[in-house]
């Protein structure tokens, strides 16, 4: 509760190592401590202050102005200065006065009252270290104190019940009350014009006390299934914010009559630790959570204020309500499983739940977060209770209309979720011999899968009731779980191994073992490629289905006791031994490179802490860690494979006009050329005289020489250059890298220099050639050499056919194309085959 308290503030404070067991603030600090340590948090953010003195383990905590006050449970009291140090320690004697509630009085300066739990309660100044005065007490042990609105007047509860008002300056008692609930948990005042006090009991209900009356204002009765924790008015506001055991926290606002209060906001959950978990809807947004504490929630994963609590199943709500949560003997036990469905879940119930020993099958409606309107269960027993019958496993069908139940006996029924009416049972009297360990419903409601102890797995048609097919297992199945778009079922067994069966082919396609305990739970990947496993040996295992390896494993704290991964495959939600929480772990391969690479058969996992609300800031990393497995960067190499043609990563824009860029700069062509307006001076001279008149342009000087200096266009390109240096080398990469990065008209800006008419020679058109050459017996960009060539062959084809050392090496180019063609054409004949042969044998 502590935990969830620091949680709903305005910010996050780091997690700390283990269960935070006193909680108290000031108004710049928020102090938190766990075991025999006390850190001081800043901003709810950075722990700023640490205080380490205490041998035991610190059970209460009162922060007093510029310093902090902390008692052990070996009645040790130390006083600490903000700044980490200690200004004051006083020992008691647990004999003669254990210290059990603490408090600063209002405008008592550097003074602390003490209760105990011999009853008696002290008055110590700090500053001094002095016993100023005791108080005999009312021969009850002290459990908590309050400060009144007014001046030198407290609040002392009492182990026997008793609330005493009692005025510390005069050493008198004003006034007295007493519950017959057990001891006094949590006192507090109202301070928004009402005389009102509260008080909280073990057993959860709120008594309202009038202090002007000096009676019993009202009561409220089950405020918490457990006893109140702590309890607080807002200063000069009618609410009032309680928290309990039971994992909750509530806001009340008193605005009605008669004083009682009604529930403002709450933010609770499970007070006992999960036993299943499911995502609900495609959106991947609420998980449908199921408790020992016999309650369905749902649990947002965007905001906790979607949280919704569908309640307790119960054999008739109305008696329920009548009994109270205390006296309810007619509470359902807890959800051992459930499925739901999204489709008409605004019509009628989209959830149907089975209890752990109990026969009986509960409806849920998730749009009124209440219990359903109908029970389920055979017809043969619905005048009597078998003690030895149960239903065990549950499933329903996507349309949300049907649900199919198995029992401890082996039978499987049907039944409707709109009217709950038995539509049906499979086999003649059971569907198996032995308990169904398991059901499912495929995504057309056609087929109808059941898993038996005696280990058989049975196929049904689902409206027919017929059987299908049916196969023996090599062991006993403990659970079933089927991916309805893909139609692959994961068996787990009972000596710990997974296999995977194909419903459509009716064979195993995978086997899996690892696990050294009981499996907990199965969920696959939303495109069904992962089969992630929980076991009790506290390992999560994710196994790739496609190549049939493990590619994921870490070890946790506590074992998973079951999985559920959201239908968008953002997050996996899982749930644990003696553990409250919901944890979810992110997908790491959605925004990061990650190995899928199969892991040793020597792997040895790593212990990997529970997700929190926030990453741990002092972890040390510096030890010895299993390597990351996220994916170095894959760097490709030219070429894959010498018998393979590679194409250029270039865009077609760069090659695939280069025979039509003449056609192009034509269509580009402007019809006239721009004209640039002549600048006109900002003060326009004129010419002297009675009529004013403005002085002519000057006429341009035609006598300066247009012709453009050659001697500029005559330098060589640095393509030219590295074509010339290959002549010698036989190197290729660095012209070609050159031509690679040019546009379409620098490229023919270049081929055009190679020939001698434009300060070219033949040896460089030969080494151009050469180069084409490479390209193509190498078979890597496969299309540059191809435009290239087209392009060289478009300009040069008179030189070309004159000079006889082109002649050759052009030859020899056309012997290489001709042979690379026929070796493409026949891949790609091949391919054309088979895929023909695909359409028309499978289709």
């Amino acid at each position: 509760v502590c935990n969830l308290v620091v949680n709903l503030s305005l910010g996050l404070g780091n997690t700390l190592p283990e269960d935070i067991t006193c909680l108290a603030a000031d108004r710049m600090l928020i102090f938190a401590s766990y075991d025999n340590i006390l850190h001081a948090f800043a901003r709810n953010k950075e722990v700023v202050h640490t205080y380490e003195g205490h041998k035991a383990k610190i059970h209460l905590l009162q922060p007093f102005g510029d310093h902090v006050i902390s008692v052990d449970v070996d009645n040790v009291l130390i006083v600490w200065n903000i700044q980490s140090e200690e200004y004051l320690q006083i020992d008691f004697d647990k004999a003669t006065f254990a210290v059990s509630a603490l408090l600063h009085p209002s405008t008592y300066l550097n003074k602390i009252l003490l209760g105990s739990e011999q009853g008696t309660l002290q008055l110590w100044n700090i500053r001094s270290n002095k016993l100023l005065h005791s108080f005999p007490g009312w021969g009850s042990a002290v459990t908590t104190l309050e400060q009144a609105p007014a001046v030198d007047v407290i609040a002392v509860g009492l182990v026997s019940g008793h609330i005493i008002v009692h005025n510390i300056k005069y050493d008198e008692t004003l006034m007295k009350f007493q519950q017959d609930w057990g001891p006094i948990t949590a006192i507090s005042f109202r301070t928004d014009g009402h005389p009102v006090m509260a008080a909280g009991s073990p057993v959860g209900h709120i008594a309202l006390w009038d202090l002007e009356e000096k009676k019993l204002m009202c009561q409220m009765q089950d405020a918490h299934s457990t006893a109140i924790a702590g309890m607080t008015f807002v200063p000069g506001e009618p609410l009032l914010i309680t928290n309990g055991a039971d994992n909750a926290l509530r806001v009340w606002i008193f605005d009605g009559p008669g004083g009682t209060g009604r529930v403002l906001r709450s933010r609770m959950g499970h007070s006992a630790p999960p036993t299943r978990i499911r995502y609900h809807g495609q959106d991947g947004k609420q998980i449908l959570s199921a408790g020992q504490d016999g309650t369905l929630q749902s649990f947002s994963t965007v905001h906790e204020k979607f949280n919704k609590s569908l309640g307790r199943g119960s054999i008739n709500k109305k008696k329920s309500k009548k009994k109270g949560l205390k006296l309810d003997t007619m509470a359902l036990p807890p959800i051992t499983s459930f499925a739901s469905e999204v489709a008409h879940q605004s019509d009628w119930d989209g959830i149907v739940a089975c209890h752990q020993g109990y026969i009986t099958c509960t409806t849920w409606n998730y749009q009124k977060t209440s219990m359903g309107a109908h029970k389920l269960k055979p017809e043969e027993f619905s005048k009597h209770k078998p003690v030895d019958i149960y239903a065990t496993a549950v499933d329903i069908t996507s349309c949300g209309n049907f649900c199919v139940i198995g029992m401890s006996t082996g039978q499987v029924d049907v039944y409707n979720m709109q009217s709950g009416i038995h539509r049906g049972r499979y086999g003649k009297e059971t569907a198996h011999e032995g308990a169904i360990r398991g059901v499912a419903v495929d995504g057309l409601n056609q087929l109808v899968i059941t898993a038996g102890s005696e280990g058989l797995i049975k196929i049904w048609k689902f409206k027919m009731k017929d059987l299908v097919y049916s196969t023996e297992l090599p062991s006993s199945p403990s659970g079933i779980l089927l991916h309805r778009d893909s139609g692959i079922l994961g068996i787990a067994f009972d000596d710990f191994t997974i296999s995977v069966l194909d419903i459509e082919t009716r064979k195993i396609v995978r086997t899996f073992s690892g696990h050294h305990g009981r499996i907990n739970d199965m969920t696959f990947s939303p495109d069904g490629r992962w089969l992630i496993t929980s076991s009790m040996d506290c390992s999560i295992k994710t196994w790739d289905l496609p190549s049939g390896c493990l590619i994921d494993c870490f070890l946790v704290d506590s074992a998973a006791v079951s999985l559920t991964m959201s239908p968008t495959g953002d997050f996996l939600a899982s749930a644990h031994v003696d553990d409250l929480g919901i944890y979810l772990w992110s997908n790491r391969s959605l925004y990061s490179l990650v190995s899928l690479r199969p892991l040793p058969a020597d792997y040895e996992p790593s212990l990997v802490t529970l997700p929190s609300t926030c990453p741990m800031q002092d972890m040390d990393v510096s030890g010895d860690e299993e390597p990351c497995d996220e994916m170095i960067e894959y760097v490709s190499p030219e070429q894959l494979g010498e018998q393979l043609v590679t194409l250029s990563l270039l865009p077609e824009s760069r090659w695939k006009n280069l025979l039509n860029l003449d056609i192009i700069k034509k269509k580009n062509k402007p019809k006239e050329p721009p004209k640039v307006p002549k600048s006109a001076p900002f003060f326009i001279p004129t010419l002297p005289g009675l009529i004013p008149r403005f002085i002519p342009p000057e006429e341009e000087d035609d006598t300066q020489s247009k012709v453009v200096n050659l001697g500029v266009l005559a330098q060589k390109s640095d393509f030219y250059i590295h074509l010339e240096e290959a002549l010698s080398t036989n190197e290729y990469k660095a012209p070609l890298d050159l031509l690679k990065s040019l546009g379409p008209s620098n490229i023919e800006l270049e081929l055009r220099g190679l020939a001698p008419e434009g300060g070219g020679s033949v040896e460089v058109m030969l080494s151009f050639l050469r180069m084409i050459g490479v390209m193509l017996n190498k078979k890597y960009n496969f299309e540059l050499a191809q435009a290239y060539l087209a392009l060289f062959l478009k300009l040069h084809i008179k030189i070309l056919s004159l000079e006889p050392k082109l002649l050759e090496e052009l030859s020899k180019l056309s012997v290489q194309l001709e042979e690379t063609w026929i070796h493409l054409r026949a891949l790609f004949n091949q391919s054309l085959c088979v895929l023909t042969y695909m359409k028309s044998a499978l289709l």
